[in-house]
């Protein structure tokens, strides 16, 4: 894991704000929820291959 995903991750965080603070001012609740909905989704994404090798080097360290 580089230093990259940290400020991808932050940089989705900061539009995802923006974006949602806009759209709470101009009355669309809904598609506020759904942009942060959304920018959580994308960050899963990025983070679940790392979850997943965290589990396998677990595994391989107490040999289950």
């Amino acid at each position: 894991m580089g230093i990259s995903l940290i400020f991808r991750i932050a940089a989705v965080g900061i539009l995802v704000t923006i974006l949602s603070q806009i759209l709470k001012h101009s009355g669309r609740e809904e598609h506020a929820f759904l942009i942060s909905l959304a920018g959580l989704i994308l960050v899963l994404t990025w983070l679940v291959p790392y979850i997943y090798d965290l589990f396998i080097m677990i595994q391989d360290l107490f040999m289950i």
